[in-house]
């Protein structure tokens, strides 16, 4: 079962990730081509300007595709963080010398709360993507 949880977690993530990337990072990666090939075709540029000019037309990306992965990396850890509850939990009840059938109760216990968190964290990504797609759009991240 907690296989099937790991499964749909990346499923919904991957999701998510193509659905970022379509709505915005995937065009603000064209213009940033864009814009260095410009940089690259104007023969009054020094190297050094080329240079600079290339550097300045992938910060935004830049920028926003790191906002994307800080915020993916701040959902994720609170999955984790949530999981490790769970786990934490079980510990404190395991005492010395279990029997089978309190550890089989415990693994049902773990494998529930995980399950639980996952719920959790599912039911969070569709706000998790509003948020970052309105952040994007606002190009707060520029600044």
């Amino acid at each position: 079962m907690v296989e099937a949880q790991r499964r749909r977690v990346e499923e919904q993530m991957t999701l998510l990730i193509e659905s970022i990337d379509k709505f915005y990072l995937r065009k603000m990666q064209g213009d940033m081509h864009r814009c260095a090939a410009k940089c690259c075709d104007n023969d009054m540029y020094t190297v050094q300007k080329v240079q600079n000019c290339v550097q300045s037309c992938s910060e935004s990306l830049n920028k926003a595709q790191q906002y994307v992965q800080s915020e993916f990396e701040r959902s994720q850890n609170r999955l984790q963080r949530c999981i490790m509850d769970c786990n934490d939990r079980i510990m404190d009840k395991v005492g010395p010398n279990p029997s089978q059938d309190k550890v089989n109760q415990l693994n049902d216990d773990f494998e529930k709360c995980a399950t639980k968190c996952v719920d959790d964290y599912c039911k969070f990504l569709p706000t998790l993507e509003k948020t970052m797609k309105e952040f994007l759009m606002s190009r707060k991240f520029n600044q």
